[in-house]
């Protein structure tokens, strides 16, 4: 009969320790299927830990010297629990088959001795049954990673229009303002001998410059939600960037305010990492943006370090501080979108939020946590490829919070 499933994807692990049921078993059924075998159920635990991913059933004898053939399909169910479990009895062995089928730890029992064609029949039903779920998964977490993609892209677009119009507002709102900033102090000069402070020349000069300053704060605030919204045409990741000279950079291009809050800024990045494909203006934007709000936070004479490491095609960057802990709130809210606060914005929520969106414009992640003791690290996923990479998402919490958001939940319909 043809099929359309390749038996032999994945590997069958059946534990016996009776050596002539294990070379039979490899005989019968070595030519169809994958076969791995252990003799006890230890030995049958390492080899799910070595090579679970690998594992579609798990068949075990029940009695052996040790740990007994339940034992092992309940660690096997902790390990990896899409594994198909089949456990294999002796009519003396009900009552054991009986309790593992009602406690959830089996998919199949089988009795000794086993009939090649029906247990052939039963492996490959198993073996289908794992490969039609492991579909079902894979499809369903595509499914979550666009959704979850399309939610973010309306939020970019929403904030970097945001940003725009009101940058553009602020900046016509103010002319008259700033007009008049400017031809104050010159007027008041004018009337030095008055003693009404407000007609005191260097009033209006530190008013002045503190306006001023504001202005260019918020300026700057919304040029960051905006630049983290574009998403140039082209090659957006032409940029091949070496980490540690990068980052080596941009401190060096905040060395200014570095020295003046006199903290201790430690580059340990490897040398020997692989380059990072980036988008480099939106990368340097991202590091600068992290220091700077660690400039606002830190006292003087606190510590910055940055570390990084490869894991498999990810570069997982890391900045870490000394304090203070920044509280679990705003660890929860400043770098996730979706998130809702009860207390008032800051202006570091708004820094973080274009960080959270620069990384994931380079497919990638960041996170923030505390340190044991005092101290934050920022965590920082970006992949090696960012063409080709899309960011991880939790389902369960993006799902939690998608039933709780009626335009989530109507999204989620809409493209059912």
């Amino acid at each position: 009969m043809q099929t359309d499933y390749d038996y032999k994807k994945l590997a069958i692990l059946y534990v016996d320790d009776e050596e002539k049921s294990l070379t039979t078993f490899s005989r019968a059924f070595g030519g169809d299927f994958r076969i791995l075998t252990a003799s006890n159920a230890q030995d049958g635990l390492k080899l799910i830990e070595r090579h679970g991913n690998e594992i579609g059933i798990l068949m075990t004898d029940q009695r052996m010297p040790g740990e007994k053939g339940v034992w092992l399909l309940a660690r096997a169910r902790q390990l990896c629990p899409r594994i198909l479990r089949i456990l294999v009895t002796a009519y003396t062995d009900m009552d054991a088959a009986i309790q593992a089928v009602n406690s959830g730890a089996i998919y199949k029992f089988i009795t000794k001795p086993w009939d090649p064609p029906q247990l052939e029949l039963t492996l490959k039903q198993g073996l289908e049954f794992f490969m039609v779920q492991a579909e079902r998964d894979q499809l369903l977490r595509e499914k979550m990673s666009v959704l979850r993609n399309m939610m973010i892209a309306d939020r970019i677009v929403s904030l970097g229009l945001l940003a725009a119009g009101l940058s553009h507002h602020i900046k016509n709102s103010m002319v008259a303002v700033k007009t008049f900033l400017e031809l104050a102090p010159l007027k008041m000069a004018e009337e030095k001998g008055s003693a009404d402070s407000l007609r005191d020349p260097d009033f209006w000069r530190e008013y002045h410059q503190n306006v001023q300053g504001q202005i260019e704060k918020i300026n700057l605030l919304l040029a960051d939600l905006r630049t983290a919204s574009e998403n140039n045409s082209g090659e957006p990741f032409a940029d091949q960037i070496h980490l540690k000279s990068a980052v080596a950079n941009c401190l060096d291009r905040l060395r200014d305010p570095i020295a003046t809050r006199r903290l201790e800024v430690e580059n340990q990045i490897p040398d020997s990492l692989p380059p990072l494909q980036v988008d480099k203006p939106k990368f340097d934007r991202l590091v600068e943006l992290l220091v700077k709000d660690e400039l606002a936070m830190l006292s003087a004479g606190s510590r910055l370090t940055f570390s990084a490491e490869l894991q498999g095609a990810e570069m997982v960057i890391q900045l870490t501080d000394n304090g203070p802990a920044l509280p679990q709130e705003a660890l929860r809210v400043v770098l996730d979108p979706f998130a809702v606060s009860s207390g008032k914005p800051s202006e570091y929520g708004i820094n973080l939020m274009a960080c959270f969106f620069i990384a994931h414009h380079h497919g990638g992640t960041i996170e923030a946590h505390n340190l044991p003791g005092t101290g934050n690290c920022f965590t920082i996923r970006l992949p090696l490829q960012p063409a080709a990479a899309a960011p991880e998402f939790g389902d369960a919490e993006f799902l939690r919070k998608m039933l709780v958001n009626d335009e989530l939940w109507k999204k989620m319909v809409a493209n059912g």
